[in-house]
């Protein structure tokens, strides 16, 4: 086997590549993540040469043949990757032309680097989308499946991180799993978009042969295929769209994670991570640390920076082609790493001890259930605003003598304002205060157990 290619190109030049300039300009080492999407394109255009007569039927024979065995070694990782390549289209095909004999050169009829490593690009970003998708859903099922369990357990609900409300931690729970839900639908969308066969676009403004860019897009399993030539060998819109969808699910992730952080921290203590999931200290015996949540909170940052990376590539860029595109695995290789952020995240919440009782009490203190006072006042025709002014009052005196809502009676609350009701001393309870939020969406038990049913089926499949 030849261990320098000539280039597909070398017929222009008089000398052959400088060594160091075919090091800075070869894409090699990048391609090899992408190589079998490569030969299972080159397959399928193959097929497309032998069935509409571009190329003689034995001939596509024989290309789909040998492509096929590099595509078995490939699979099984034994395939031997000759060096002084700039790329993988390339290799593959100085590898065919090897087995094969010079018939492997009329693989290229009809096609351009250009159109093929759109279609490569494609392809291998399908799969992640697809392995995104599934580490996502893995995420919300244990989201949900710990709501379930946890309908009844009540927290404080935070606004500026500051405790506002009690809530039911199922509720919160859903709440995070909602953006998991936009997160797929999201990828669903990009992956449609991505589905999208550039192959007869050649180098950008088409073909001179009948190529048939419906036959191999079914082949491919794509449902589609491009409608400007130009616009399919410049596009990398499903690149920016895949970064987008795994840099959003990784903020997504973050918050989760960075919300688990403070709350196994001695300062909340509301839940302790198992300690499968939990690394210590190198000096300090008594530590255990949230390092897994740490590094999905930080991977996020990572991600985020490839976004940009992607996005100011291309910013830039004339139509059509242009080697700067080149630059743009690495960052989709590096986006590809919330995949296991986000699967290891759902290990996490799996495996975590939720602490009732702590939770409970924290909601106990603060005057949590200060707007349930205020909304027992506006039930009995008392202007919200107003009634928002009596209990602020109540409040600052409360604060004033160190004592909180706790043990208010209904006479106790009429020396403030004689609108008040035989009632209103039940208003302050907890759990009165989650039952009373009825309205759809909100923290109400009944509501809750509602809620879990559907987004149970709904991360189902």
């Amino acid at each position: 086997m030849k261990e320098r290619s000539t280039p597909l190109w070398s017929g222009r030049f008089a000398e052959g590549l400088d060594p160091e300039v075919l090091g800075f300009t070869s894409s090699l080492e990048l391609d090899k993540r992408i190589a079998r999407y490569d030969v299972r394109g080159s397959i399928a255009h193959a097929r497309m040469l032998g069935a509409t007569g571009i190329i003689p039927a034995d001939d596509a024979r024989a290309i789909v043949d040998g492509l096929s065995a590099i595509a078995e070694e490939l699979h099984a990782d034994t395939f031997t990757w000759p060096a002084g390549h700039e790329d993988v289209h390339s290799v593959i095909e100085s590898v065919l032309q090897d087995r094969i004999g010079p018939v492997a050169g009329k693989l290229h009829t009809a096609r351009s680097r250009n159109d093929q490593i759109a279609l490569d690009l494609r392809l291998f970003t399908i799969d992640l989308l697809d392995d995104l998708d599934r580490a996502i859903r893995s995420l919300g099922q244990a989201l949900v499946a710990r709501a379930a369990d946890e309908v009844d357990t009540v927290l404080p609900g935070y606004t500026h991180l500051q405790r506002a409300q009690p809530i039911s931690l199922a509720h919160h729970l859903l709440a995070h799993a909602e953006a998991f839900r936009r997160d797929r639908a999201r990828i669903a969308e990009v992956r449609t978009r991505t589905a999208v066969s550039p192959l007869g676009a050649a180098a950008l403004a088409g073909s001179p042969y009948p190529v048939d860019p419906v036959m191999t897009a079914r082949e491919l399993g794509l449902p589609a295929t491009f409608r400007n030539s130009i616009d399919a060998v410049s596009d990398r819109d499903f690149v920016i769209e895949y970064v987008f969808a795994s840099a959003l699910a990784s903020v997504h992730a973050s918050r989760l994670a960075e919300e688990l952080v403070l709350w196994s921290s001695a300062e909340f203590g509301f839940v302790a991570f198992d300690d499968r999931h939990s690394t210590g200290s190198s000096i300090m015996p008594q530590k255990k640390n949230p390092d897994v949540a740490e590094l999905v909170r930080g991977r996020a940052g990572r991600i985020i920076g490839d976004l940009v990376a992607v996005l100011t590539t291309l910013k830039g860029l004339p139509l059509a082609y242009g080697s700067d595109l080149q630059e743009q695995r690495v960052p989709l290789y590096d986006a590809a790493q919330a995949t296991p952020a986000v699967a290891v995240l759902a290990l996490v919440v799996r495996g975590l001890r939720v602490e009732r009782d702590t939770m409970r009490r924290a909601t106990e203190r603060g005057m949590l259930t200060a707007t349930d006072l205020a909304d027992h006042l506006a039930s009995r025709g008392v202007p919200f605003r107003e009634a928002h002014e009596i209990v602020g009052k109540i409040v600052r005196e409360r604060l004033a003598a160190g004592r909180d809502l706790t043990g208010l009676t209904a006479a106790e609350l009429r020396a403030h304002d004689a609108r008040f009701g035989d009632d209103a001393g039940a208003a302050i309870s907890v759990d009165a205060s989650l039952a009373a939020r009825r309205s759809p969406g909100g923290t109400a038990p009944e509501r809750v157990r509602a809620a879990v049913a559907e987004a149970t089926a709904a991360f189902r499949s």
